[in-house]
């Protein structure tokens, strides 16, 4: 396979902010002028040129030792924004083949019909209409918002669930990265590896509570891959607690094993002129078809979830946590 672009934030040894270059293979080196992939983008945008031209264009520096950068926890997050409320975290579920299995369990159980849930139908539909021909717009796939970008979390990084929360469980998947131009044009500037923790015992106590399932932290894998997506993309999800392995199984995704085009997932998010704000991030989860919930895992805090998949070189892990109880107090003005 062709070596592909990846573009990472890392913090030096001096504690500084600065964006790497990595091809996967040889040396990962310094972009100069930048600290920032999000100024990096925008630079990119405003001369016409692809993310590649704009980092030949700016040179490369000192090395970077990835892995002496990982064991310290100096990897951050792929992008971040100046003010992380202008960062949209949004995604799509029941776009992936066999995704539809464990949302369908769930559901079943409350419905005394055999009529197929909403969650089959939904998939069904994604079936036959969400790879429509280029240039043409197919079915809506499900959506949910997850926050802004105060959400994220870096590889490495402590996964915090609520303490109201019922449950904090991984989503292994990939998500695309983009950046609104200036006229509100949407630029993808790539794709990373992704937790989309999520809350699977509230969602099953009641599908309309999906929406507060979602709003939950999630994690984003240190590489920014730039260039299109691997069709087939296959990697493993892993549970450990302490020294045991609870959990593992491959997961699948790329478009070869989803039943939307990302195009048409792309599409259906920003069609909305809400998500077309110059200047703003966007991260969108893809979806997926492997959890450990649906195998009757029950995480608990400390159990630490690992994410690994080609072509991405480098693994996302998280540590589960549980915030201390935070009442919310609503004062009259």
């Amino acid at each position: 396979m062709k070596s592909m672009l990846r573009v990472l934030q890392v913090v030096n040894g001096a504690g500084a902010s600065i964006v790497v270059a990595w091809d996967g293979e040889g040396a990962a080196r310094a972009v100069n002028g930048v600290s920032s992939t999000y100024d990096l983008a925008r630079e990119a945008i405003a001369a016409g040129q692809t993310l590649a031209q704009r980092i030949e264009a700016a040179g490369l520096g000192d090395v970077v030792d990835l892995e002496k950068a990982a064991g310290e926890g100096r990897l951050g997050l792929p992008i971040t924004h100046p003010d992380p409320a202008h960062f949209i975290v949004a995604g799509t579920g029941l776009t992936h083949l066999g995704s539809a299995d464990g949302r369908d369990k769930m559901h079943k159980a409350a419905q005394a019909t055999e009529k197929p849930t909403d969650s089959m139908r939904m998939f069904l539909m994604g079936v036959e209409g969400g790879k429509p021909k280029p240039g043409e717009a197919g079915v809506q796939p499900e959506w949910f918002y997850k926050g802004n970008g105060s959400q994220l979390r870096a590889t490495g990084s402590d996964l915090v669930s609520p303490a109201f929360a019922l449950d904090g469980g991984e989503e292994p998947e990939l998500a695309g990265i983009y950046l609104i131009g200036p006229d509100g044009t949407p630029f993808r500037l790539g794709f990373c590896l992704a937790n989309e923790f999520s809350d699977h015992v509230t969602e099953k106590g009641n599908y309309l509570w999906l929406a507060h399932s979602k709003l939950r932290q999630a994690a984003l894998g240190a590489e920014l891959l730039v260039g299109d997506l691997p069709d087939h993309v296959e990697g493993t999800s892993r549970v450990r607690r302490g020294d045991e392995v609870i959990f593992e199984k491959p997961f699948l995704s790329g478009e070869a094993n989803m039943s939307h085009t990302i195009a048409n997932l792309e599409h259906h998010n920003f069609k909305y002129d809400i998500f077309r704000q110059p200047g703003d991030l966007h991260v969108h989860f893809f979806g997926t078809a492997t959890l450990s919930f649906s195998e009757g895992i029950k995480t608990e805090p400390g159990d630490v979830f690992e994410i690994s998949a080609a072509p991405f070189k480098l693994p996302l892990v998280n540590r589960l946590a549980v915030a201390a109880d935070a009442p919310v107090t609503i004062k009259k003005l």
